[in-house]
């Protein structure tokens, strides 16, 4: 079962490092996120599920119609501006700006509260896979 783990992880790290290479490398704390969710059961990730799932609008509240580019925007080698407190949040592509994704941790912590926030709820290691993917292939 580990040597069946073992090869799944390594055939996601080389697809993985094919799609991020179009723009720049991505980080240790990146490849140690995509384990931990391949640990958590998922096989593959895709950019493009992660870029269809940045523009999904979700109802976390009665009142309240949110995605990721409701502040991140659609475009984002660009800068976003924070809905509520309109600061500006730069670009999330790896292409502009290659330290955005150093630490796991800090990844994980805007991933708990930007999911909750947008979409009522905490995303799945497969859906932030693919967000990662997604964002480290711009």
């Amino acid at each position: 079962m580990k040597t069946r783990l073992l090869s799944v992880g390594l055939i996601i790290s080389v697809m993985f490092i094919g799609q991020a290479s179009i723009a720049g490398e991505a980080s240790p704390a990146v490849f140690l996120l995509l384990e931990k969710y391949q640990n958590a059961g998922v096989t593959e990730f895709s950019a493009e599920r992660g870029k269809y799932a940045w523009v999904k609008k979700m109802v976390p509240k009665p009142t309240q119609e949110a995605s990721c580019s409701t502040c991140h925007g659609t475009d984002v080698t660009q800068n976003g501006q924070h809905a509520k407190t309109h600061k500006v949040i730069e670009p999330m592509a790896l292409s502009i700006q290659p330290d955005r994704f150093q630490d796991a941790k800090k990844i994980e912590k805007w991933f708990k509260r930007n999911c909750k926030w947008a979409w009522g709820r905490e995303c799945t290691p497969q859906e932030k896979g693919d967000f990662l993917a997604y964002l480290t292939s711009q």
